[in-house]
């Protein structure tokens, strides 16, 4: 029997052991079941803080170790997060969709992350090319990424940001692939990476995935600080440290020459593996020295070509410390089999003709004209990041948050993402939104959908 009585005691959670015990699972997964669908159904909400784990087992009249497990079962789900001294909470993106997949509806499509269309004259007559050559059936056979022409291109384009390869570069079926091998690879179910308070939802969805938490590490000047990455080390035991180092997702924040020296440092020091998302090195055209140049065998390195590129390009290149190529390039054939030949080809073939240079100077233009059509629209407002970033992050008035300003804006006709979709702990550090100006079909569409944005932020105006 309970040792208190609970009768008018304040619980933030009652769960009812008669509901728990109806579900044919064992009880802590019973538990852990109606704990994720209280949250689900909004009967929790984020941010809440759960009873302490002895005081749930002592109401349920359980052991402990049922109420951790289910908690810990929970936690891996992404549902919960822990914050050492002050307890167990529902995670602020608990119940959200993790998914920021383009919206096929109506709307203006804001929130997913993708580059403006451009004339694909270049491209088309690069594929033309490829079917006439007198070889092209191996165009549409396996690939492995080990021919000379392949690595010889890849080297080029990871020069071009300041990466020179010791061993051969490894190739995946685009960055989130990538992704998931480094992450299958490098860690186990319960380990814990320190990431940016808002980070970028697709390392959320496959730190989930495989049960991996995600700890935000305290921050300077938006950058993360030598003491929040030591109290991250000592509280939570991070096992390595997430960073996309140019124009972040979603603040659009560039890390500084000092910042990217401490986490080289701060990995060497403590053999932390670093994972550098390199996703947007190639949109300034004077990138600043990737992590890996800092701290070679402690960072795996990943460069996606999809975004800067061409989006049809679901192709990345992987550059991993020489300790970890075999287990990496293991973990990529077994999630691939192989690459496709026939992207691995047009790649290729568009880095050693140059044309990748020409493709790269319309993106940075187009991404010139996107930014200062929302500088203008938006003006007076704050709105983090640039001339040259894929995206734009816009901190909202005081009293409106970002699921709310999602809502409002939906409600007019724009797809956007608040900052609960890119949030990690307790809490929301700021309340924003991203907006992706490179998403909209056309200019028309954008300078339209900004309009939207400010007619439903001029309320708020002080």
């Amino acid at each position: 029997m309970p040792v208190n009585s609970f009768e008018t005691y304040p619980m933030s959670w009652r769960p009812s052991r008669r509901e728990i015990e109806c579900r044919a699972q064992p009880f802590y997964k019973a538990l852990a079941a109606q704990l994720m669908a209280d949250i689900e159904n909004g009967k929790i909400l984020p941010g809440t803080k759960l009873p302490p784990q002895r005081e749930l087992a002592d109401f349920l009249d359980v052991n402990v170790s049922t109420v951790s497990k289910a908690f810990r079962y929970c936690s891996n789900g992404g549902f919960l997060t822990s914050v050492v001294g002050r307890g167990t909470f529902v995670a602020y993106d608990a119940g959200m969709n993790v998914s920021v997949a383009p919206d096929r509806t109506s709307l203006i499509e804001m929130g997913s992350m993708m580059p403006e269309r451009l004339a694909g004259d270049a491209v088309a007559a690069l594929v033309a090319e490829m079917m006439g050559d007198p070889s092209r059936e191996v165009f549409f056979q396996y690939a492995y990424g080990n021919d000379g022409f392949y690595q010889e291109a890849a080297r080029r384009l990871l020069e071009d940001v300041g990466v020179v390869p010791e061993g051969p570069v490894l190739f995946a079926s685009g960055g989130q692939n990538a992704l998931a091998a480094v992450l299958s690879t490098l860690f186990r179910p319960d380990d814990r990476i320190g990431v940016d308070p808002l980070v970028y939802p697709g390392l959320k969805s496959a730190a989930k995935l495989f049960g991996i938490r995600l700890v935000p590490v305290g921050q300077q000047k938006g950058e993360m600080s030598e003491d929040g990455l030591s109290y991250a080390l000592k509280n939570h035991h991070i096992k390595g440290i997430y960073v996309t180092p140019d124009f972040q997702n979603p603040t659009t924040h560039t890390l500084s020459e000092g910042g990217r020296k401490g986490l080289a440092a701060f990995a060497q020091r403590h053999g932390l593996f670093i994972i550098e998302d390199a996703i947007a090195a190639l949109f300034t055209e004077k990138p600043m020295p990737p992590i890996k140049t800092l701290a070679p065998e402690q960072t795996v390195y990943i460069f996606s070509m999809s975004k800067a590129i061409l989006p049809a390009l679901r192709l990345a290149y992987v550059v991993p410390p020489g300790r970890l190529e075999e287990q990496l390039s293991s973990a990529l054939y077994t999630l691939n089999l192989s690459q496709s030949a026939l992207l691995m080809e047009l790649a290729a073939r568009l880095i050693v003709s140059g044309k990748c240079g020409a493709l790269l100077a319309l993106r940075r233009q187009s991404l010139r004209e996107r930014n200062e059509l929302a500088d203008r629209i938006l003006r007076g407002w704050s709105l983090a990041g640039g001339a040259e970033a894929l995206c734009r992050w816009l901190t909202l008035p005081e009293g409106l948050t970002g699921r709310v300003f999602e809502g409002l804006c939906r409600a007019q006709g724009v797809r956007l993402l608040g900052a609960e979709h890119f949030a990690v702990g307790t809490e929301v550090p700021v309340h924003g939104a991203r907006l992706a100006i490179g998403a909209p079909d056309d200019r028309v569409s954008l300078e339209n959908g900004l309009h939207i944005i400010k007619k439903v932020l001029d309320p708020y105006r002080t």
